[in-house]
C-alpha cells in the first residue's frame, strides 16, 4: 500500500450530529496512529445551521425556535469562521488531513482546501476564485463555497461545503460566514448547460484534492464507521477497479 494515498469516503446523507462524531473519531485515529492515510468524507446533511468559533450571535437572523419550525438543526463546534448552512444539493467534504506530513501551516491548509475546489469547479466549466481577505471560494464575485476548519497536533477536521443544488434561500437565515451583502450561489445556477450529478461532482473534488495534495486518490468502503464503532482501524475494503476517481 502506498504510503501517499488519500482515502475517499462516501457517507451518503446523513445527519449532521452523526457525521460530526464521526469525523471526530477518525480525526483522533489519524492522530494517534491507527489511521495511517489521509482521508476524506463526503456527505449531505438534512438542513442544519453551525456556528463557528468566530460566530456572532447578530449573524443568525432566525431564532432557534425559527429554525426548529422549519426543520432546521442547530449547532455549535468548533471549527473556525462564523454562521453557515449545510443541506441538501450541497456537498459536504471533512479531510482528515495529518500536516505533518504536508506542511505545518494552517494558512496553506486553507489555501489548499480552495485550490482543490478551483480546480474541480474549473473542470465543469465554471470560473472560480480566491476572495482576498476571505476564506472560502467565488465566481464572478458570488460565493459557491464555505470552508471552516479545525486542527489538533496538525491533524484537521471540519472542512468545506460546496453548493451543488443548494436551496440558496437557506442562507436568508443568516449572515452567511459574517460576510454582509454577499451573494450565494451553486454549481446549479451558474452552469450554463444542464447540470451536473452529485456523485459526478463528487469524482471532481475527490481527484481535485489528490492532485493538489499530491496524494494517489482511492475509495474506501468502511473505514470511518469501523473507526468509530470500534475506536481503531479495521480491515478496508479497497476499490481495486483501476478506475480513477
Amino acid at each position: 500500500m502506498s504510503a501517499r494515498e488519500l482515502w475517499i469516503e462516501r457517507l451518503g446523507t446523513m445527519a449532521y450530529a452523526e457525521a460530526l462524531e464521526l469525523q471526530r473519531q477518525v480525526a483522533r485515529a489519524r492522530i494517534d496512529g491507527s489511521l495511517e492515510q489521509d482521508t476524506l468524507l463526503l456527505v449531505e446533511h438534512p438542513p442544519v445551521v453551525t456556528l463557528g468559533r468566530s460566530a456572532k450571535e447578530r449573524h443568525l437572523l432566525a431564532s432557534p425556535a425559527q429554525l426548529a419550525a422549519r426543520g432546521v438543526e442547530l449547532f455549535e463546534v468548533e471549527r473556525g469562521g462564523d454562521v453557515t448552512f449545510h443541506g441538501p444539493g450541497q456537498l459536504v467534504g471533512y479531510p482528515i488531513v495529518d500536516l505533518k506530513r504536508h506542511k505545518q501551516d494552517l494558512h496553506w491548509y486553507l489555501r489548499q482546501v480552495e485550490e482543490a475546489l478551483i480546480v474541480a469547479l474549473g473542470e465543469i466549466g465554471i470560473s472560480a476564485e480566491r476572495n482576498i481577505g476571505y476564506t472560502g471560494v467565488w465566481t464572478s464575485g458570488r460565493k459557491i463555497a464555505s470552508i471552516g476548519v479545525h486542527a489538533r497536533d496538525w491533524v484537521t477536521w471540519h472542512g468545506f461545503a460546496l453548493n451543488v443544488s443548494t436551496d440558496l434561500r437557506y442562507f436568508d437565515l443568516m449572515v452567511p460566514c459574517g460576510i454582509q451583502s454577499v451573494t450565494m450561489t451553486s454549481i446549479d445556477r451558474e452552469l450554463c448547460a444542464g447540470k451536473i450529478s452529485m456523485p459526478e461532482i463528487e469524482r471532481l473534488v475527490s481527484a481535485a484534492f489528490g492532485r493538489v495534495f499530491d496524494l494517489e486518490v482511492r475509495n474506501v468502503t468502511g473505514a470511518a464507521v469501523g473507526i468509530a464503532s470500534s475506536g481503531q482501524s479495521r480491515r478496508i475494503d479497497l476499490d481495486r477497479s483501476g478506475t480513477r476517481v
